[in-house]
């Protein structure tokens, strides 16, 4: 009877849900060939890291040229639509890459990198209404679970996601992933997830005011939650203020990689990363971005706390799970960690360079609470990134990427974190449309 009761409950939510909406997706559907797309992403990509201080042959350079194709096919038409995508990626290295890493180039077992390498997957979607269910492999763009793409190729998560839009400006998310797989990985496992379960709701109340809350169950692992407020107040017709509130609060289970756990942990931690204990991990951030003409000024403020930094990535969490302000090559997540940003950036758009642009930060970080140690460190970087889509002729649409990080810190910290880095991230993408 109770079962009974809660089914007929969530049929009469989700009957309310559809009544509310003001129009069907699934109803203008023109059909499963006729709404298809195709499209080809050649990469170029190169990311070189020079570790300041340590033996020579610790630097990381890496040097691929991959090929990423994406096919989606439209919904059949009906009440109910059904459809197909198809996602993949073939890659090769440039050069011998016996000191690569950064998640570019998967390895073989005496740890030689692949020449080349190959990964395939595909996904069955349906849709009724404004409601749309995926089982597959997915490429997630979720705050708690999010796939790593500033690499060559993506991070894939292989699982169910639900999706729905049945409600004016409120955005609903479910899901339930098995397999996680790292952008430097060819199997599809290699992260061996037990389960990820994800639920979230993004609402824009109006115009100027958006608010969201995600969350994810890692098994065995982690539970996060994750919320945020964006306030855009229009100054004038070609400026405006905006403000932005985020924050993140995670559970660490006893056997979660927790590299910058404090207080009681394991006695083979520092040789496994896994505390042994549970941890918790509270993070926050604030930003205001003034932005005028081509003109854009940000100034953002950071901190953690808990007896652990927030560490993601680890843990089949998503290697880019940080929708935080100041994320750059450091993430400024150590454990009791407060940082500051400033950030500018320049559309050359307005100087008569269109699809040019280049962003600049300085970070700085400090009071991080150190692993067996009464001392706390502190640390910085100087980013800046230049990007240009070319506009016209037969490479319209390539776009190259250049950018630059440097990032200092204190020895006892880059003993457990990384290393005084110089890092240059170098990518040409070119698409070409399919259909």
């Amino acid at each position: 009877m109770f079962k009974k009761h809660n089914i007929a409950l969530v049929l009469g939510v989700y009957t309310a849900l559809i009544s509310t909406t003001f129009a069907s997706e699934q109803s203008e559907s023109k059909g499963f060939v006729e709404d298809a797309s195709g499209t080809v992403l050649f990469r170029n990509g190169f990311i070189q890291r020079d570790k300041k201080n340590v033996a020579p042959g610790n630097d990381n350079n890496s040097w691929v040229q991959s090929t990423m194709v994406n096919l989606e096919s439209g919904f059949t038409q009906g009440t109910i639509g059904l459809g197909i995508d198809v996602i993949g990626d073939f890659s090769f290295k440039i050069g011998d890459n016996q000191h690569s890493g950064n998640n570019m180039i998967p390895r073989k077992d005496d740890n030689s990198p692949y020449d080349q390498w190959t990964r395939g997957v595909g996904s069955i979607k349906a849709r009724i209404s404004n409601t749309t269910v995926r089982y597959g492999t997915q490429v997630l763009d979720l705050p708690v679970l999010a796939s790593m793409t500033t690499r060559n190729v993506p991070e894939y998560f292989t699982g169910a996601l639900v999706t729905s839009n049945e409600i004016n400006n409120l955005a609903l998310v479910a899901g339930k992933f098995t397999k996680n797989q790292l952008p430097d990985q060819i199997a599809s496992d290699q992260r061996h997830l037990d389960r990820a379960v994800v639920w979230g709701a993004k609402y824009k109340i109006n115009d100027q005011l958006n608010a969201s809350y995600y969350g994810v169950d890692v098994k065995d692992k982690l539970e996060r939650h994750y919320v945020n407020v964006n306030y855009q107040y229009a100054l004038t017709d070609d400026s405006t203020l905006t403000y932005d509130l985020s924050g993140y609060h995670t559970k660490f289970e006893a056997n979660a990689e927790t590299y910058s756990a404090t207080g009681i942990t394991a006695a083979d931690y520092s040789d496994t990363g896994i505390a042994g204990q549970k941890k918790n991990n509270n993070i926050w951030a604030l930003s205001g971005t003034y932005k005028t003409g081509p003109h854009s000024i940000m100034l953002a403020y950071q901190q953690n706390s808990g007896n652990v930094g927030y560490d993601y990535g680890q843990n089949a969490d998503g290697g880019q799970s940080i929708y935080l302000p100041n994320s750059y090559l450091s993430d400024f997540i150590g454990n009791d960690e407060k940082s500051v940003q400033a950030q500018y950036s320049l559309n050359f758009g307005a100087f008569n360079l269109p699809a040019l642009n280049w962003t600049t930060a300085y970070v700085y970080g400090w009071d991080i609470n150190l692993k067996n140690s009464n001392d706390t460190a502190k640390e910085s970087e100087f980013f800046n990134q230049l990007s240009y889509t070319v506009q016209s002729g037969f490479a319209k649409d390539l776009k190259l990427r250049v950018r630059n990080s440097i990032y200092r810190n204190d020895q006892a910290y880059a003993d457990q974190y990384m290393p005084d880095t110089n890092e240059w991230r170098i990518f040409v993408d070119f698409p070409v449309k399919l259909f």
